[in-house]
């Protein structure tokens, strides 16, 4: 969905060392490899069967740097200065994909007035370690911290 509303071209890749999901990456007009990938933050299992599903969406972040080089993609350089990350529910993430598209789209063209309202409210939480923010949807918060399990 999102490399189809990508006005450039977007490879889809193996995985990243975080999850089974695939990378979806694209060059911007500096000819920087950027990538996105969408992964579990928090899920139940055998041994927390009721943790709550959420899902991080994660741009330009992480490990996934390592994996995009190692694949042999032509490229000046991976883009080391933009960054973005919002966890949100899984009922929420694919309303997100356009507005998502429009945020590469404002940040390539340095255009801030193309970035149109989420459509879900979020604010960023800073972390207890490290300079990075990160975006949560009020309703990923809550259900993050009132979990009980």
């Amino acid at each position: 969905m999102f490399a189809a509303a990508m006005n450039m071209p977007v490879r889809i890749t193996g995985t990243s060392y975080s999850s089974n999901s695939p990378i979806a990456s694209w060059m911007d007009m500096r000819q920087r490899l950027n990538y996105v990938n969408v992964y579990a933050y928090t899920a139940p299992d055998e041994f927390i069967p009721l943790r709550p599903f959420i899902l991080r969406l994660a741009i330009n972040k992480s490990a996934g740097r390592g994996i995009m080089v190692q694949k042999g993609q032509a490229y000046r350089g991976l883009n080391l200065v933009w960054d973005f990350e919002l966890t949100a529910l899984p009922k929420e993430i694919l309303d997100f994909v356009p507005w998502i598209v429009d945020l590469v789209e404002a940040h390539e063209k340095s255009l801030s007035s193309l970035l149109v309202l989420p459509p879900h409210p979020f604010e960023f939480k800073e972390p207890a370690i490290g300079l990075c923010s990160e975006a949560w949807t009020e309703k990923a918060w809550e259900t993050a911290n009132s979990a009980v399990y």
